[in-house]
């Protein structure tokens, strides 16, 4: 575990990136959700790692350990640091897996950068490719949807990610799934996030079209959602995804939220690591 220092000559700008490392083997970056961090995926790394995987997971700016800067929280700026964090490891052979915004980076990494150092992609419970209603994308979500996100937080940002953390994982159905030390903890995790990271990812995750980018990857890609997920339809997302790239799979979790990887964690591990063995 460290830190790495972003290379963002665009911006002119470093900043310093928190990442975990460990495992030897084929190298597996985790990429987590919004408003959460590297944190979310406690039960997936240990699965992985002793599985004979490196498990690399990151903080994205803003959130969890790393640096909160002032701006750059758009899939542009974030794929670079993702792209810096494969540099600084000189790593081949790359598993990219996106959970929920986390899918937009995996996205845009390719769309930017190619698949020239990655084996295979898993998106679960993914925003990509287009989250927004347009007249060519209508299964989407209204953009009053994500414009009532952002008045929330700046109104009450505590209030807000109360209610969407359990909505996050639909906890008044799952409560037998997941005890509420956990959701507290999610809650303690978002909460120490950048106030202005928190607001402005939604327009990243909410407005960004990625439908270009997918049409770019040429290696083996598993799409995973929830047929429960209340909080990324799945329709514009992993049903349009799997029908964009060829060749992909497309699993659909019965009953599962959107935060499958706490409530169905054991079926998300096992379709994850049976993917990456094939």
């Amino acid at each position: 575990m460290g830190y790495l220092k972003t290379s963002s000559k665009k911006r002119n700008e470093y900043i310093n990136l928190y990442y975990e490392d460990y495992g030897k083997g084929q190298p597996v970056i985790l990429i987590h959700g919004w408003p959460l961090s590297s944190a979310m995926w406690e039960y997936q790394k240990q699965e992985l790692v002793e599985a004979g995987y490196r498990c690399i997971s990151y903080d994205r700016r803003g959130f969890g350990k790393s640096d909160q800067p002032w701006d750059g929280y758009d899939y542009d700026t974030m794929a670079q640091d993702l792209n810096d964090i494969i540099n600084h490891l000189s790593l081949k052979d790359v598993v990219l897996v996106g959970f929920s915004m986390g899918g937009g980076e995996v996205g845009r990494y390719v769309g930017n950068y190619g698949t020239e150092n990655l084996s295979k992609l898993v998106f679960i419970s993914s925003i990509a490719p287009f989250m927004l209603k347009t007249d060519d994308n209508p299964d989407g979500v209204p953009a009053e949807t994500f414009e009532e996100f952002k008045k929330a937080i700046k109104i009450d940002r505590c209030d807000f990610l109360d209610k969407f953390g359990k909505q996050f994982i639909d906890y008044d159905n799952n409560k037998h799934l997941i005890g509420k030390e956990q959701l507290q903890y999610n809650f303690n995790i978002a909460a120490g996030a950048s106030p202005k990271a928190t607001l402005d990812c939604i327009d990243a995750f909410g407005k960004t079209d990625l439908r270009g980018d997918l049409k770019k990857i040429d290696i083996p890609t598993l799409f995973l959602h929830g047929d429960a997920d209340n909080v990324v339809p799945m329709e514009p997302t992993a049903a349009q995804g799997a029908k964009i790239v060829e060749n992909s799979e497309f699993t659909v979790i019965e009953d599962a939220p959107h935060g499958c990887v706490f409530t169905h964690t054991e079926h998300v591990n096992k379709l994850l690591l049976d993917f990456l063995k094939k």
